[in-house]
This record gives C-alpha cells, sequence and structure tokens, in this order.
C-alpha cells in the first residue's frame, strides 16, 4: 500500500479510506481463509465468474447492514424494486457465490493445507466435517456447523473486523499527517526495535509501545489480569459511537460516580454515548477533544547505579468504565486483540520507511494543510453503524519514501 502510494509522486493519493479497507480486507482473507494477496490484486479485482470485486460486494452489504437485516435477500432481486436495493440484491449474491467459493475451495485442500497454517474457515470446516463424521457412525454431536452457519459466521467476522480496523487506519494515518512530530516519535521507537529484535511477534510487539499509543496501549503488558487497553485514535474516532445494552429481567443496580445508586427496571433498554464517555474534561482533562498520544504516558526520573539520571515512561490506566471502544465486561469484542495486532503491524511497517503528509494547495501553508486535514476527520458521522469521515477524498496525503 505504501509502495503504491509513493508512487504517485508530489500528487498524492485520495483513496486512503479506500485502500485502508483493501489492506483491511486481505488481512482478514488471510486469516480467515487463508487466501493471501498483494495489494493491488485480490479483493479489489474482480474474480472469474463474477461481475463485482469481493471487496465492493461485501462493502455494499456493510453499508446497507439495516436494509439487508430487514428485506430477505430472494426479494431484493425482484425487477420493479429502485436501482439501489436491486443492486445491493447483487452484491448479497455475489457475497454468497464467493463465500460458496471458498467453502468449496476449503474443502477441495481439507488435509492438504498445512497443520500450522490454520484460519477461521479450516476450523469451522473441520467442526462441521466431524460433526457429519459422528451422526454417520451413531453418535450424536452438537458442535457442527451447517453451511449457512458457517457463512453466517463468516459474514459477522467481516462485519466485526472489516470497516472498524480500516477506518481506525485511515483516521490514524490522516492525524499522523497532521502531527507529523508524531511520526518521528514513532520511528524512532520502530527503528529501536528493529535494531534489538530477535523477530517474531512476541519480540516486536509488546515493545512498539508508541504504536499502541496511536492507537492502544496496555498497562502493564505482561499481566492479563491487569490489562487495559487504551486507544488515542479510538478515543476520539472510535467505529463504534453507541453501545445499546439491556437489563436483566431483574432489576439491577447500579452506583455512578457521585456514590449514588441507579436502579434500572427489568428489561430496561440503556444506550451507552461511547463519545461522550470518551471526551468527558473530567477524565481526559481539558484538552480532552485533542489527539494528544502522549497523554498515555507518565514521565519519570531515576538516578542510574552510575549516577546518571535516565527518564522511563508508563502507561496509565483510566478509570474503569470511562474508555470502552470494544464495550466491556463478559461481552466485550472478542476480535479486540486481533485488531491491535493488525493495526500495529500496519503501522510500524508503513512508518518505518515512509512518511505521510498533506498536499498542499497553491500558496497553501503547512498550519492551513493541518487544519484541512483536521477539518476531513472531524467532518464524519455515521453510515450503517460506524463512525467515517464525509469527505475522505477532501484532502490528498503524499507518501514519501525515506532514504
Amino acid at each position: 500500500m505504501a509502495s503504491s502510494w509513493s508512487q504517485q509522486g508530489l500528487k498524492g493519493t485520495t483513496e486512503v479510506v479506500a485502500d485502508t479497507a483493501t489492506l483491511a480486507l486481505h488481512v482478514l482473507t488471510c486469516a480467515g481463509f487463508g487466501e493471501s494477496y498483494s495489494f493491488g490484486e485480490g479483493v479489489s479485482k474482480v474474480a472469474p465468474g463474477h461481475e463485482m470485486t469481493y471487496r465492493d460486494s461485501l462493502s455494499l452489504c456493510l453499508t446497507n447492514i439495516i436494509t439487508f437485516a430487514i428485506i430477505p435477500k430472494r426479494y431484493l432481486s425482484l425487477s420493479f424494486l429502485p436501482t439501489k436495493l436491486r443492486k445491493l440484491g447483487q452484491a448479497v449474491h455475489e457475497f454468497q457465490q464467493y463465500m460458496e467459493e471458498m467453502l468449496a475451495r476449503e474443502r477441495k485442500l481439507g488435509a492438504k493445507r498445512k497443520s500450522d497454517t490454520p484460519n477461521l474457515m479450516s476450523a469451522l470446516v473441520r467442526a462441521s466435517d466431524e460433526d457429519i463424521q459422528a451422526k454417520e457412525i451413531g453418535q450424536t454431536s452438537k458442535l457442527g456447523l451447517t453451511d449457512e452457519e458457517i457463512f453466517g459466521n463468516i459474514f459477522a467476522y467481516n462485519l466485526a473486523g472489516h470497516e472498524t480496523t480500516a477506518n481506525t487506519v485511515a483516521y490514524a494515518l490522516v492525524l499522523l499527517a497532521a502531527y507529523p512530530e508524531y511520526q518521528g516519535w514513532v520511528r524512532e521507537e520502530i527503528k529501536r526495535v528493529q535494531d534489538e529484535s530477535t523477530g517474531g511477534y512476541d519480540s516486536n510487539f509488546p515493545r512498539l509501545q508508541r504504536c499502541l499509543a496511536i492507537m492502544v496501549s496496555l498497562d502493564p503488558f505482561h499481566h492479563a489480569k491487569h490489562s487495559l487497553y487504551q486507544f488515542e485514535t479510538l478515543r476520539l474516532y472510535g467505529s463504534i459511537v453507541f453501545i445499546p445494552r439491556a437489563a436483566s429481567l431483574e432489576s439491577q443496580k447500579l452506583a455512578n460516580q457521585d456514590g449514588n445508586d441507579i436502579v434500572l427496571p427489568p428489561s430496561t433498554s440503556v444506550t451507552l454515548n461511547v463519545q461522550a464517555l470518551h471526551t468527558d474534561p473530567k477524565t481526559w482533562g481539558a484538552d480532552s477533544l485533542s489527539w494528544r498520544p502522549t497523554r498515555w504516558f507518565v514521565e519519570s526520573r531515576s538516578e542510574t547505579p552510575s549516577g546518571d539520571n535516565a527518564t522511563s515512561q508508563t502507561f496509565i490506566s483510566p478509570p474503569k468504565g470511562s474508555f470502552i471502544p470494544w464495550a466491556d465486561g463478559p461481552r466485550v469484542c472478542p476480535g479486540q486483540k486481533f485488531a491491535q495486532v493488525e493495526f500495529v503491524a500496519a503501522l510500524a511497517t508503513l512508518l518505518e520507511n515512509y512518511r505521510v503528509k498533506p498536499v498542499l494547495e497553491a500558496g497553501q501553508s503547512e498550519e492551513a494543510g493541518k487544519n484541512a486535514l483536521l477539518g476531513m476527520v472531524n467532518d464524519s458521522a455515521i453510515f450503517a453503524i460506524t463512525l467515517q469521515m464525509n469527505q475522505p477524498r477532501k484532502v490528498a496525503l503524499v507518501c514519501e519514501h525515506i532514504p
């Protein structure tokens, strides 16, 4: 992706959102279906026997998820329907066909696939086949999945992991272009980790803490029972703006910040305003509306055995319940860690050798270019179920290779 952008030269690219969507979808197809593609191929090209790309068919389904959920798919191809609905019907058909082809290909590979390269589809197929084999010998099993259930799981996997992570990467890149000082800050860490790395996830991921601060930080890193993830990009531009919840069949008592109890009647619907929580000045300070990744660090100084002064940075943890980009509690998003690793890998790979900056119009100052980028990200709205920029092509970004 970065190489493709850098080839655009000084005219830059206006396809940041579209391209990060392609990147995220390639990650999903690799982890989910064991299919790897180069950036310009795969999901962005029309496959034989299709009229739409995998990316476009999925995008249309996700963008119209409410309509898709209300109108049965068999009605979406009726000739008297508006063009928009018939186009959605075509996208649903195309996506279903792609899924069927992936399932058939996975079943054909079967035992040929290496055991050390599992993916979501192979796990679902294996569970389904084991159920079929159990029934053939007269045993009962509740673990098996029908093909329709497999397709449902695949769609949910794409729904939860595609636009959410893609949008976060896009927002982060635009914000980094607006605040170039943070690019150098992150790149400094990337270089240090690269120089000291022994290779692999265990060596690199936990140490890319500045990359994590752009999106995520974890404190303390190696003690899961105390873990709490924080995101600066997701704090201000999280994909999910509201989280619906409901009380159980019995009344529930909640304690607010003032120490007073609030009693929710049985089955009461509650909508959590995530944006309000994430920008509350009581928690985040007077600059709660500003994008400042360093807010997640507290700097401390100590004296080394040799008598020199050493500076260290420690992640902070906001009060419980004040930061919930993936919800919280037993129903927290199961794809949380997957998205974190994907984001950090993408950011570290790009910023290691490239820098991003806005394309300035004739006579436009750097400050004006920065304000144009901030205006673009602040001009956002909810599309279907996620927060997205209204005009993501308004300002182009240049991606420069660093010698």
